[in-house]
């Protein structure tokens, strides 16, 4: 029995086919019905998102509901995912003090609401835990792995949940980068989530890209937190099609989403990630960044 289920946040742009698959699956979920939704929909960046930015709103209009409340946000103008996501979890988890989140790409197991509202309560007291996740890859270290849950030192952004005490008081600007970058030891231990890491919040402060999620994970970084990562995915992004606002091409994250009916989870109460998995982890990371630069060094041979 879940008391007070967490409400949950959907950040929607211009993709009409992937949220209709994101809500129609969060629908099938055990405590939909339950849960209060948000969702937050940009405004269109340039004329050419118009008409399917619009398309979006349409179906936001008469969803039918399924859920406890669905409330649509309709920004009045273009925020770009890192306001957006930064703005609108902040209002929510203000009023809540914890919250679930999705992007409009992400597809969940019937169980994943369960997965999530569990996890918030178990780890609600574990101060060295900053976030759950809903998505895990699959791992050669998980396979006979007894908990339903492992620690790992780098959050995910596709499916996730917090509390108000861990996204409270991010320092978005990352003042102390350059103290950071060069302090080879922080950059060696923010690393251990994956050898891109310090490369994206490079690129972050460089203007390469936008990411709030790699300011999310340096906070969790200077914070010494873990995240919580299911080891059976809860949740498969759909979103690597034409028109993703910041991959493309492939989905080379694909996972094995859970098709069980389990919502009586293992938790593991370790507060240390355990070696093997940490490494495991690391190496899916490394493994698919080298895979992503071959692969764009081969389509720019191309032409």
């Amino acid at each position: 029995m879940i008391n007070n289920p967490s409400p949950l946040i959907i950040f929607a742009y211009n993709r009409h086919d992937e949220i209709v698959a994101t809500i129609d699956a969060l629908k099938e979920n055990y405590l939909a019905d339950q849960t209060d939704v948000y969702v937050f929909s940009d405004k269109e960046r340039a004329l050419k998102d118009r008409e399917n930015v619009t398309k979006v709103r349409e179906y936001l209009d008469v969803v039918d509901c399924g859920f406890k409340s669905f409330t649509v946000i309709k920004r009045k103008e273009n925020y770009g995912l890192a306001k957006n996501v930064i703005e609108g979890v902040t209002e929510i988890i203000d009023n809540y003090g914890k919250v679930i989140v999705l992007e409009d790409d992400l597809v969940t197991s019937k169980n994943f609401l369960c997965y999530m509202n569990s996890a918030l309560e178990f780890y609600k007291n574990q101060k060295s835990i900053f976030s759950i996740s809903g998505y895990s890859a699959v791992l050669p270290s998980l396979k006979d792995y007894k908990y339903d849950s492992y620690l790992s030192y780098r959050p995910s952004s596709w499916g996730w949940a917090t509390w108000k005490e861990e996204w409270s008081g991010i320092d978005w600007s990352v003042i102390d980068f350059n103290e950071f970058v060069e302090n080879k030891k922080e950059v060696n231990k923010f690393n251990r989530g994956g050898i891109d890491m310090t490369r994206m919040l490079r690129h972050q402060r460089k203007g390469k890209n936008n990411s709030w999620a790699i300011r999310w994970s340096y906070a969790m970084h200077k914070k010494d937190r873990f995240c919580i990562y299911p080891k059976d995915s809860k949740v498969q992004n759909i979103g690597f099609g034409k028109d993703a606002t910041h991959c493309s091409g492939m989905n080379i994250y694909q996972t094995e989403l859970d098709d069980s009916n389990n919502c009586n989870f293992k938790f593991i109460s370790s507060l240390k990630p355990d070696n093997q998995i940490a490494r495991d982890f690391r190496y899916q990371f490394s493994y698919t960044n080298k895979l992503i630069k071959r692969t764009r060094l081969w389509v720019q041979s191309l032409f």
